[in-house]
């Protein structure tokens, strides 16, 4: 009986769960323009809503001046400030959407020759 009362009791809590997907590319060659990552992807059946997305990148070379890197969904996308941290701005997405990061530097002209991004990734936090 006691047991009993106790499951009556305990809230119920919206069940969460997490995943990380990695690319690597795109080639960054010029200031002015935008390039796309490969898709980061969710496994197959991921339901529920983004709670938090953690993100990383790293790039080939030194970080070039006027680099700026957005993490989108399909409306959507959130600034992301540095090489890594969180993002609450995405909060709310579908968290089986697929993602991508989007690379752009400012200005005008060419980039170091052979500058990459070597990685993107995500981990993507989310409650059902």
């Amino acid at each position: 009986m006691v047991t009993l009362l106790l499951m009556v009791s305990l809230p119920l809590h919206a069940a969460s769960g997490a995943w990380h997907a990695s690319a690597s590319g795109p080639a960054l060659s010029h200031r002015g323009s935008w390039m796309k990552s490969k898709p980061l992807v969710a496994p197959p059946g991921t339901a529920g809503a983004v709670s938090v997305i953690n993100w990383r990148y790293q790039l080939t070379g030194p970080v070039p001046s006027g680099l700026q890197v957005r993490l989108c969904g399909v409306q959507r996308c959130a600034t992301l400030e540095g090489g890594s941290g969180a993002t609450r701005e995405l909060a709310h997405l579908n968290a089986g959407e697929t993602l991508y990061m989007l690379f752009g530097v400012a200005g005008r002209g060419a980039l170091p020759p052979g500058l990459r991004v070597l990685s993107s990734e995500v981990m993507v936090n989310y409650q059902n």
